[in-house]
């Protein structure tokens, strides 16, 4: 197998497991605050011992992940040493400032504040307390921003100058206010939240079927969780909406290769089902909705949008003979399965919200059931999601600058890919099912009663 899809085999492989926590952290932190917060200022005091006890159950789930997260997140940095040297060296200038200010301003603001989260609950007063977590909470968003400012850059570079062959930075602010971030940022935190509140749903609804003496606590935490994951589905959408119209004018070859429009039309055409031939550049079979990809881009039913086969020769003239074509059908599908889970998760956190608010909640077990069985939903859609910005922009890994097969190291063999390959993912596997038992055992294992009738 060639080095170059190798070394990107591997770098997904080490991602993927690494984006499996990455958004339930930056969701979980804000939604253990906020309950925090309903701790602290609450009046009733028989409510208030229970709140607690619910702060520090998912404060534990919290935990477990931010572990997963930081353990897999380390190997992440390796890579662009070991595998994609000539990136280093490229985009070092540039991308090393982002990741240093991540380290400074985040992961330690982060880590300090979640230690003192951890040992002070009998050491500091409520509400300091309280704010050790919403600290804890902004700098793993914060942390998340300064990764997305250096993958921006890779979407669409700016605030830059080419010298001796290397790009170096001219304009950090440009490089911060990047309109690509912008957009990006957003749909990645209303992600983060919505999946932290599904994750609560999933473990509610076991709670509440499973264990009786905590069913009055999990039912009002799962009223709030229905709420914070429509929040995040509906910032996730709109955030999208926005995020694709920019797409546009930023990477319409992405645009495009997501609608698989290979010609240019106006207006143009939504396909609900196509099937791709990539190698033809046609779609064989295709279930269109006339008019609707130009009304989401500007809002009216017309709008020209340049096909695949324009952008092409576009490109062609301009970057030389090569294709610049993606992987046209894995970036159809996956937008359109990330819609799809999308829209189910919303029916579903507003089916729970409507029965608990109905008092019916325990009429229907069944869904309750399901419920649990349902939680890998928001990881397929944020996996797909994260595929669809990566692989969108091929071959480039820094578009319109480097190419991908550009940015793989020199001397790097096949055998030695191959072996951290399988190895990375063996021990990444053995610690997700470590994480994914102690997880299951907690939440089995721990009661959190309601403190009287005031609860």
């Amino acid at each position: 197998m060639d080095i170059v899809l190798l070394s990107r085999l591997q770098f997904a492989a080490t991602t993927t497991y690494h984006f499996l926590f990455v958004p339930v952290t930056l969701g979980l932190s804000i939604f253990v605050a906020m309950l925090e917060t309903c701790h602290v200022l609450t009046k009733r005091e028989k409510w208030k011992k229970t709140s607690l006890k619910l702060v520090k159950f998912f404060g534990t789930i919290f935990l477990i992940n931010f572990a997963m997260g930081v353990v897999t997140g380390i190997v992440q940095e390796f890579h662009f040493g070991m595998n994609w040297s000539e990136y280093a060296r490229f985009m070092g200038d540039i991308f090393g400032a982002p990741l240093a200010l991540e380290a400074l301003t985040a992961f330690f603001l982060e880590s300090t504040f979640l230690g003192i989260w951890i040992f002070g609950w009998d050491r500091l007063s409520p509400k300091l307390h309280c704010a050790c977590i919403w600290i804890v909470a902004f700098a793993s968003n914060l942390s998340a921003f300064w990764i997305l400012v250096a993958n921006s850059f890779m979407q669409h570079p700016v605030g830059y100058a080419i010298n001796n062959g290397r790009a170096e930075m001219t304009d950090f602010f440009a490089l911060v206010t990047n309109r690509y971030v912008i957009g990006e940022y957003p749909h990645a935190l209303m992600a983060g939240i919505a999946t932290a509140g599904f994750v609560v749903l999933a473990v509610c609804a076991w709670k509440i079927l499973h264990d009786k003496a905590s069913r009055e606590p999990f039912t009002q935490c799962m009223k709030i969780g229905a709420i914070y994951t429509m929040v995040g589905l509906l910032g996730a959408m709109g955030s999208g909406h926005m995020h694709a119209q920019y797409l546009a004018q930023a990477n319409p070859m992405k645009l495009s290769s997501m609608e698989a429009l290979w010609e240019t039309e106006d207006p143009a055409p939504f396909a609900a089902f196509a099937l791709i031939n990539e190698y033809e550049q046609k779609n064989d079979v295709e279930l269109a909705i006339p008019g609707v990809f130009s009304f989401m881009l500007y809002n009216e039913p017309s709008g020209e949008v340049k096909g695949i086969k324009e952008l092409q020769s576009m490109m062609e003239k301009e970057f030389g003979a090569g294709s610049y074509i993606p992987d046209v059908t894995g970036l159809f599908w996956s937008f359109r399965i990330m819609i799809a889970i999308g829209g189910l998760m919303l029916m579903l956190a507003g089916l729970t919200y409507f029965l608990i608010r109905k008092g019916k909640l325990m009429d229907y077990p069944c869904f309750l059931k399901i419920l649990p069985w349902l939680l890998p939903l928001p990881f397929i859609a944020n996996s797909v999601g994260w595929y669809i910005t990566e692989a969108g922009r091929q071959p480039w890994i820094v578009v319109g600058l480097q190419k991908t097969y550009d940015a793989v190291s020199p001397n790097l063999s096949t055998a030695e890919v191959w072996l951290t390959l399988v190895g990375f993912t063996a021990v990444y596997l053995l610690l997700a099912i470590l994480a994914l038992y102690a997880a299951v055992r907690f939440i089995r294992r721990t009661t959190v009663a309601p403190e009287g009738r005031d609860a």
